[in-house]
């Protein structure tokens, strides 16, 4: 069974959920690109660790985190063309997971890479403080940094009430780029990972954007038959 939702899930935005949620995107993404990575290209997903260190009462509590990414690379001399990262809770909530995923960005960045950094979590603050200004109100958001322009980006949006975006992904300068459709991976991962017989709609979700996104959750639920 589908996903209710027109784009992302946020019901997919809690902690019981989310790992399996990322790995199954990450490998989405993958299968999604891979075909057209094959002459030119190898692609591999990767991980990075770390630790979060969380006070409890007069102990500390220490957490190891593993998450996925994406390398695209030259088949010919192995070097860093597209980084493909997403965005993990722990990422926006915690200085050890931000830490570690910005070290990544500028480890692709001094690679002369491009990067595409995928978010879905509506908690903590952005990854990237460019400004909104002249832009529409967003919940998720793609960003794509070129090699040939590091310090531009180009951001694909959506609001909770609409499908996830397409968005170009770049590959060397030279060559065209690939487009990715975000939603059709959602949607792959979301069957894949069975998350419909693991969530349960008749609660409210952690993590909602505003009161009118709420209302518009508990009517979009009624009329899929999940909540009374």
């Amino acid at each position: 069974m589908p996903s209710p939702f027109p784009g992302m899930d946020p019901y997919l935005e809690n902690d019981k959920l989310w790992k399996p949620f990322q790995h199954h995107l990450i490998g989405s993404l993958y299968q999604i690109l891979l075909p057209n990575l094959v002459d030119r290209y190898r692609a591999r997903v990767a991980t990075r660790q770390y630790l979060t260190e969380m006070p409890l009462f007069t102990s500390v509590v220490r957490e190891e985190h593993v998450e996925e990414y994406i390398e695209i690379r030259n088949r010919s001399d192995g070097r860093l063309v597209t980084l493909v990262d997403a965005v993990s809770i722990v990422n926006k909530t915690t200085a050890a997971g931000r830490t570690a995923f910005l070290d990544k960005r500028r480890e692709a960045r001094n690679a002369g890479a491009s990067i595409v950094e995928v978010d879905l979590v509506l908690q903590g603050p952005p990854m990237l403080e460019y400004s909104r200004d002249g832009l529409p109100d967003w919940d998720y958001a793609v960003t794509v940094t070129r090699a040939a322009q590091p310090e531009r980006y180009e951001i694909y949006t959506a609001t909770i009430q609409k499908r996830l975006p397409r968005f170009k992904l770049p590959l060397a300068l030279d060559d065209r780029d690939t487009i990715v459709d975000l939603q059709a991976a959602f949607a792959r991962c979301y069957d894949h990972g069975n998350f419909c017989a693991q969530i349960d709609y008749m609660q409210t979700p952690a993590i909602i954007a505003s009161e009118e996104d709420r209302r518009w959750i508990n009517d979009l639920l009624v009329q899929a038959k999940l909540r009374k």
